[in-house]
């Protein structure tokens, strides 16, 4: 058979149901092979989109998500979301077509050394250079992305080997098992936690990518030990649980962080490397590193404790190992989490216009049901919805704590919505970010997505503003202009609102939620008073606990 059958047949054999792409003419072969597979082609209006997309899927399954694009120029623009998906944990395997590596008549046209180019961000990356090698190449590049830590993988197809005739055969996945902690490093732990007297739980990203969610609440449930989560944890434990001490939205200062101060042992759940702990070591407390891999020790972060292996067995081990123990005291912590409660319930309800962050995450939350998934791009929104946003299911708040890029809120969306088709989706974007990649409102339109897209206005880069103004300096550089929403959202085919009226918000998105299509929302946010909040008031706060 021709190579690029091949390969499709190989994506097939690893359960592949997505390719998000934006071919080009050296990939054309493989194209015509996709065409006559059982494989579903989403075309994207940039690679960027294609990336991100790609990148949720496997965030959001534990299965690689596949995209595709061409040499040069399409390999380049997806360096962005290759970096989003090996930083942020997400399985993700890219493939790049480049001219014939035999005999080209082109010389260097568009040429770069892709693969060398995505090294430093991928956990692989291959030339494909005979027929025969892309079972290899296709099932290492899928075990590499999946398997812990997950992250990106590249595979480049040139245009000769990708018409070569080959009698390879896919190679099959083998059944695997992620190793268990050993026994003494379990034991030495079961002792940490016995002798502590403020134990306290901290739940990072990697808990949120297994399925460690009931090991993790019935651990909580029979030890009563509170816990906190850091942005990419949310929802790993339903956060309406009252021994939820909130989430490390900030970097210090909040509610969560005196908690955590008053901690004497920190079980450190899921904590990637990515992630800046919410607390620094220090003699007043220990931490017990429990995840599939050893901590990477740093200047910040250097555990007293190792459990390496699957979270959920080790969680369970921990569970079996001990009760609930009499001299525990989370008095603290639980008056901390009182105070945080009553704090994020001043200007939640306030009718000011343009719309308080503290309002539109209450209205946001209400609206959206239990399994429902918000996605959010990259501003100054992300602090409050990951610190005022309960959230009751894993993943159900898509959020970007890693490389943190702009852009990636609206194709997130537009993934999680082709995995979830039942669910209620809404992408929250500032307006900067949307336009970084508003066209792939064509893509849901076109896909027929059930979509709604909050966008935050406030026509500036409101996250660097928050920072340049408690800096002190002077307000220069980040404002912009937007085009009318209503006009843009219908020249892509979707409909467009533009609330005028904070009491009309909540309303307004249930509307569009129950209504189907794809539905964009100007709401006007007002940032100005997050300085005197996040920066002064918070503190001040917490630290008269």
């Amino acid at each position: 058979m021709k190579a690029s059958d091949l390969l499709v047949r190989a994506l097939e054999s690893e359960g592949v149901e997505y390719i998000f792409a934006i071919p080009g003419e050296e990939n054309l072969d493989l194209l015509e092979s996709l065409a006559d597979s059982s494989i579903r082609l989403i075309l994207t209006r940039h690679e960027q989109g294609a990336g991100f997309m790609a990148a949720t899927y496997g965030r959001l399954t534990g299965k690689a998500g596949v995209c595709l694009a061409t040499l040069g120029p399409g390999a380049t623009n997806l360096v962005t979301p290759t970096a989003y998906a090996q930083l942020g944990g997400m399985p993700m395997v890219i493939i790049t077509g480049q001219k014939p590596i035999k005999h080209s008549k082109q010389g260097q046209f568009q040429i770069i050394d892709v693969v060398d180019m995505l090294g430093p961000i991928t956990k692989y990356t291959r030339q494909i250079v005979s027929g025969s090698s892309i079972p290899a190449h296709v099932r290492e590049a899928f075990r590499q992305a999946e398997e812990e830590r997950p992250g990106a993988t590249h595979l480049e197809l040139p245009e000769d080997i990708a018409r070569e005739d080959t009698d390879a055969i896919p190679i099959t996945a083998s059944l695997s098992r992620r190793p268990v902690t050993e026994a003494k490093a379990v034991d030495y732990a079961l002792s940490l936690l016995a002798e502590a007297r403020h134990p306290v739980l901290v739940i990072g990203s990697a808990a949120n990518r297994k399925r460690t969610a009931n090991m993790l609440r019935a651990f909580v449930d029979k030890q009563g030990i509170p816990f906190i989560t850091t942005q990419m944890g949310k929802g790993v434990i339903d956060e309406a649980h009252p021994l939820y001490l909130g989430n490390a939205a900030m970097s210090d200062g909040d509610f969560p962080h005196r908690a955590l101060e008053a901690a004497d042992l920190i079980l450190n759940v899921g904590h990637d490397v990515v992630e800046k702990p919410p607390f620094v070591m220090n003699g007043a407390h220990k931490v017990v590193h429990i995840n599939f891999q050893p901590a990477r020790v740093d200047p910040v972060y250097f555990p007293h404790a190792d459990m390496v292996g699957d979270i959920a067995n080790s969680i369970w081990q921990l569970n079996e190992g001990i009760e609930s123990q009499p001299h525990w005291d989370f008095e603290f912590m639980l008056k901390a989490r009182e105070a945080m409660h009553q704090h994020m319930d001043k200007g939640a309800e306030g009718a000011a216009f343009p719309v308080l962050p503290q309002r539109l995450v209450r209205a946001v939350r209400r609206v959206m049901p239990e399994d429902g998934i918000i996605a959010l791009d990259n501003g100054i929104y992300k602090i409050w919805f990951a610190r005022n946003y309960p959230a009751y299911q894993p993943n159900t708040v898509l959020l970007d704590n890693a490389l943190a890029s702009m852009g990636a809120g609206l194709p997130s969306a537009m993934a999680a919505r082709l995995v979830y088709p039942q669910r209620k989706v809404m992408a929250i974007c500032g307006d900067g970010g949307f336009m970084m990649n508003s066209q792939e409102i064509e893509t849901a339109v076109r896909l027929k997505m059930d979509l709604v897209v909050l966008i935050l206005t406030d026509r500036a880069y409101g996250m660097i503003k928050w920072k340049q103004e408690n800096m002190g300096l002077k307000d220069f550089g980040l404002d912009f202009a937007n085009p009318c929403v209503i006009t843009y959202a219908c020249s892509y085919g979707a409909k467009g609102h533009r609330l005028e009226h904070t009491e009309e918000l909540e309303g307004l998105m249930r509307d569009c939620l129950d209504a189907g299509g794809v539905h964009l929302i100007d709401v006007p946010v007002d940032y100005s008073h997050n300085v005197a909040l996040l920066n002064e008031e918070i503190p001040r706060l917490s630290k008269g606990l």
